[in-house]
């Protein structure tokens, strides 16, 4: 399985005082040093749960909010961006919650090399980012051989969640997922999801919605053959 080597991301932003102190501070219980070999994910969280992976959790909001409703399930969150996982340090350490952990990577490598086969319950990715210009699509997360490595890494009937703000993203990426024999929409083919109430409202979400921006869910089960 080959997976574009393109980034998906660029790394921008500074982060204040108060963020370098988290993350100097909570690193040490919170946050794992990426490798390129497998983790232990049982031994990572201290016992044996579902486990949940947010790929480009952003401030955090969404993660904590599952974490929280959902103690029961171990949620791994992947993101680049410092300043987001100091926030989201932070929160953790704030509501004294256990069942967090954070890697800051690229997905496709914390993928390819960190998650064992069939080791994953469910995937969220909200709002990733839409490079709307058409010559950066290539850059976008959500191609073939990407769905190809998610799945590899989930159980059978494991669930995948994306949702996006940006139609052509939304449109593609439901092109993507209904030609992959990997994964079947929970919906019927050709259909986009009803935002589900459990799923959290992010702050990134809300401002959108102030400003009259639409959303399209899309939920999926990993079928495996």
């Amino acid at each position: 399985m080959i997976v574009n080597t393109i980034r998906s991301f660029v790394r921008r932003g500074r982060i204040t005082s108060g963020q370098k102190r988290a993350l100097d501070t909570l690193s040490s219980h919170y946050l794992i040093e990426y490798q390129a070999q497998q983790l232990n994910l049982d031994a990572l969280f201290n016992r044996n749960a579902a486990k949940h992976v947010e790929i480009g959790f952003g401030s955090g909001d969404a993660l904590i909010a599952m974490a929280e409703q959902y103690p029961e399930n171990d949620y791994l969150g992947i993101d680049v961006y410092r300043s987001g996982i100091a926030k989201l340090l932070m929160q953790i350490e704030n509501k004294q919650l256990t069942n967090i952990r954070v890697i800051c990577a690229n997905a496709v490598d914390v993928f390819t090399h960190c998650l064992p086969i069939e080791s994953i319950d469910a995937v969220y990715l909200f709002f990733p980012d839409p490079w709307h210009k058409k010559r950066h699509h290539k850059r976008r997360l959500v191609q073939p051989a990407f769905i190809d490595l998610l799945a590899s890494k989930m159980k059978s009937e494991a669930y995948l969640h994306l949702a996006t703000d940006w139609e052509d993203y939304a449109r593609q990426m439901l092109q993507v997922l209904d030609e992959n024999q990997l994964v079947i929409n929970n919906i019927g083919v050709g259909c986009f999801a009803p935002r589900l109430q459990q799923r959290p409202l992010t702050k990134f979400e809300r401002r959108g919605q102030h400003l009259g921006h639409l959303v399209w869910d899309l939920r999926y089960t990993v079928v495996k053959k």
